[in-house]
């Protein structure tokens, strides 16, 4: 039968066994064989220095090579910290006589102050881990004084800082000033879905004298260390170099786009004239409704797979990537570990979607969009603040502003709608329980499954609301057709291209009551705590399609300041990616 040719392995000697089982990603023997060795080698350090460590260098060689994946050396990481974890007691008798693991070198890592995702930070720190780096990891919403004290105390090698949405950008600008304040030089790693390798040179590089570096991804976390550890000051040298004739391009390259760029009042000339006569029908219902008793497997025909995949850096679509040369077999596995964790998220009580959404009178009123109050549609509830293109058009299109999808005031009868989804806290307390059993390819598995669903939750949300407000009606759309957003209107988010400040988060909270209604708090940075949650507002209009605002002008950022209230620093900080 095939399990017993599967146990065939468990016939070799320790140093064997353990390094198939790591290898492979086998945890179910490695006590037993961890047990057997320290029995053969006498002391704990012996097993970890022998044959663990030879096994996961194995495992990195392989990854290194391209001939293992993501998935599977986070399943040989859970083996090694399992059979660690078995020597964790005997470590401590054999510390107290002096004895110390060798290792290659210590990391410091954290997500920065008002940023909560972390599941690109712990994949890199268990692939660091694996090579034999000792890595503390700091968790998320670190402050820089929690930072430095660590760097005191624990005198870390090499820094790593993670964040997710733009406002993480500034934090970190201003962890690398703060760093060459205390005159430290310790590398720092700079990685996370906003951060690239232009903003690194541009505006972390030029802040502090010690090595930084932009590490897109955690395959390539492990190479960076070895190359800083073997080469020192002369990459650090080369790369300070790249980094500087980075910014000198980009000084010229923003000089030469201030000139394609129109003022502010052209653009608004420009802007797109509404066809009144499409606007959409007055909601059945207005005001605010929470959604209760969702259940997990509602949600499931609107999961969008691909960006599962993507997380563990297996590039492909879904499900095509199921025939990938290189990645099919491990896509086919990681998809076999999702649906397990699907059915874990359905029987478990505490993963509870919850949704909120808003439909109310609205109005433009310039670049911002009045929200009336339904019970009384001449008061004013709040405002939506948008931006506007301001880049020369060379195909005469409009330059866009999403409230240019809204009619504007006493034209026409017109609404617009906000919504909160999320899946609860209960999966950042899965995450954790298996963290505390030394699986971090479950945990890890556990908050990427959780961002699915909330998107998920989002999608099956947008299709209620639409079938509300009298815009959809039929047969419903599969997800090929909603995915490809085959229905009308959009549902931008706040940090987005099309609206990239995230503070107007804030508002959407407001008028929902969100943190009432579902338990969603936004962090000082407006990020979502729980992480696997999901905002935006609705646009009806046939017309309202997705853009990118793009780089704006001063002039709109003076303006744009003005109409939040704000000082032009604060303005600067939180469209900061937008003042290239």
């Amino acid at each position: 039968s095939k399990t017993s040719e599967d146990l065939s392995w468990r016939s070799q000697g320790f140093s064997d066994r353990l390094r198939h089982a790591l290898v492979n990603g086998l945890d179910q023997f490695v006590e037993e064989d961890t047990a057997e060795a320290l029995k053969q080698l006498n002391t704990p350090l012996a097993v970890i220095e022998g044959p663990l460590m030879d096994g996961m260098k194995a495992v990195g060689d392989l990854f290194g090579a391209g001939k293992m994946f993501l998935p599977q050396v986070v399943k040989s990481a859970r083996v090694m910290k399992k059979a660690v974890a078995y020597l964790e007691p005997f470590m401590k008798e054999a510390q107290k006589s002096g004895a110390q693991a060798s290792s290659q070198g210590k990391v410091l890592l954290a997500t920065v102050k008002g940023d909560v995702h972390d599941i690109g930070k712990n994949i890199v720190g268990v692939v660091m881990a694996c090579n034999g780096y000792e890595v503390i990891d700091l968790g998320v919403m670190v402050p820089i004084e929690k930072i430095i004290n660590c760097i005191r105390s624990e005198k870390p090698d090499f820094v790593g800082l993670s964040g997710l949405i733009t406002p993480s950008l500034d934090e970190m600008i201003f962890n690398a000033k703060e760093f060459e304040r205390l005159g430290l030089r310790i590398p720092l790693l700079v990685g996370g879905a906003t951060t690239s390798r232009a903003h690194t040179a541009v505006k972390i590089d030029e802040h502090y004298s010690g090595p930084v570096l932009h590490v897109a991804d955690a395959s390539l976390a492990v190479g960076v260390l070895g190359r800083l550890k073997s080469e020192g000051a002369k990459y650090s040298k080369e790369v300070k170099a790249k980094y500087s004739e980075i910014r000198s391009e980009h000084q010229l390259k923003a000089s030469q786009k201030g000139e394609g760029r129109l003022p502010l009042l052209e653009a608004r000339k420009n802007s797109l004239k509404l066809d009144l006569s499409q606007v959409a029908p007055r909601p059945k219902q207005l005001g605010v409704v929470t959604e209760e008793n969702i259940k997990v497997q509602d949600l499931v025909p609107y999961i969008d797979w691909s960006p599962l995949f993507w997380t563990w850096e297996l590039k492909g679509k879904y499900p095509d990537i199921f025939e990938h040369p290189k990645y099919g077999t491990q896509a086919r596995e990681l998809f076999a570990e999702a649906q397990r964790m699907l059915e874990r998220f359905m029987s478990n009580a505490s993963i509870k979607p919850k949704a909120v959404y808003g439909l109310f009178p609205a109005a433009s009123s310039g670049d911002d969009v009045v929200v009336f109050d339904p019970n009384s549609p001449t008061t004013e509830l709040s405002r939506l603040h948008f931006l506007r293109q301001q880049e020369a058009k060379a195909n005469q299109g409009p330059n866009l502003s999403l409230s240019d999808f809204i009619a504007p005031r006493g034209a026409k009868e017109d609404f617009i709608g906000a919504f909160a989804v999320s899946m609860g806290e209960g999966v950042e307390a899965l995450a954790l329980e298996f963290r505390s059993q030394h699986d971090d390819f479950n945990a890890i598995l556990a908050q990427a499954m959780g961002d699915r669903l909330a998107e998920a939750l989002a999608e099956w949300l947008h299709e209620k609301v639409r079938r509300n407000w009298g815009i959809e009606s039929g047969p419903s759309l599969g997800i090929a057709e909603l995915l490809d957003e085959k229905y009308q209107g959009i549902r931008p988010a706040p940090g987005y291209a099309a609206c990239p400040d995230h503070s107007e988060k804030g508002t959407i909270w407001r008028l929902l009551s969100a943190e009432k209604a579902i338990g969603v708090k936004l962090t000082e940075s407006f990020a979502m705590m729980p992480p696997s949650s999901v905002s935006g507002l609705y646009f009806a209009h046939p017309a309202a399609k997705y853009f990118s605002v793009g780089p704006i002008g001063g002039d709109q950022l003076a303006e744009y300041a003005q109409r939040k209230g704000w000082s032009l620093n604060e303005a600067e900080k939180w469209l900061r990616p937008n003042l290239i």
